[in-house]
């Protein structure tokens, strides 16, 4: 009598995953898998991990009064013409009044909330930026079953730059 054998719930997931791989670029990991593909290994049984993540946050500027307006300038406008087309679609003949009202409204209440909410920071985090989260590393990991044939497949690779196991 044979156990049922388990099912992924995921399609990211892997059963029972062992490494074969780490490389420094993501670039890197993906010839593996392509060199792989192109020796018709079954790549189903493969995925690509980005490890070691870092959190990567680009400072764009100082906020000032004059960013913070701008900013809810811009809000204001987005919100405005979203609400103003929803009245466009469905409002009769008054339609471009509506559109008018509502950028209107929209850009009061996009600047006040951003003054409201810069204010309340007193100071605090006076600096507009965005923020990444990137790898360090990618890792193949590959079916427990098929693991050692992609390790042995990619021994023979052309200049391959892997930590193999």
């Amino acid at each position: 009598m044979s156990l049922p054998q388990q099912q992924p719930s995921s399609i990211f997931e892997l059963n029972f995953p062992q490494s074969v791989g780490i490389y420094q670029t993501y670039e890197d990991a993906q010839k593996a898998v392509d060199y792989l593909s192109d020796n018709k290994f079954a790549v189903q049984n493969l995925a690509i991990v980005g490890t070691d993540l870092k959190s990567f946050e680009r400072v764009l500027g100082r906020k000032s009064w004059g960013t913070v307006i701008g900013q809810g300038v811009q809000s204001g406008i987005t919100m405005g013409l979203l609400v103003g087309l929803v009245f466009l679609i469905f409002a009769g003949g008054r339609a471009l009044v509506l559109v008018a009202v509502a950028l209107g409204i929209g850009l009061v209440l996009g600047i006040a909330s951003n003054a409201f909410a810069y204010s309340l920071s007193r100071g605090r985090r006076d600096f507009t930026s965005v923020t990444q989260t990137v790898a360090t590393k990618y890792e193949v990991l590959c079916e427990h079953k098929v693991a050692q044939q992609a390790r042995d497949m990619l021994q023979q690779m052309p200049g391959a730059r892997a930590n193999l196991f």
